[in-house]
């Protein structure tokens, strides 16, 4: 049986980057240990025989292969704008203060 202390918790929650108080680890080091408790009971189950399965429903992705129907070219995409630097939109800049400085 594993007994979770506070460093252990506060360690978890380092990691899932929580700011958790003293109240909550007093309430959630034996709800840890409960958990990790229970997958060392999962590991005791004979699963000889068992075919492992990565998902139950039998469902499988449906995809369509990407067909391109008519587009613009590129001197059509850029006809109806007068902000046109080297053959690209020119737009304000998103990016307003440097941060290598």
């Amino acid at each position: 049986m594993v007994k979770l202390n506070k460093e252990d918790v506060l360690h978890v929650a380092k990691l899932a980057k929580l700011n958790i108080s003293d109240q909550e680890i007093d309430k959630f080091t034996p709800q840890l240990s409960n958990v990790i408790n229970y997958f060392g009971e999962l590991s005791e189950v004979d699963t000889e025989g068992v075919e492992p399965t990565s998902q139950t429903t039998g469902l499988e992705n449906v995809s369509r292969p990407d067909n391109l129907g008519s587009s613009l070219s590129p001197e059509e995409a850029i006809s109806g704008s007068d902000k046109i630097h080297n053959g690209y939109f020119k737009v304000g800049a998103v990016l307003t203060e440097r941060t290598d400085k």
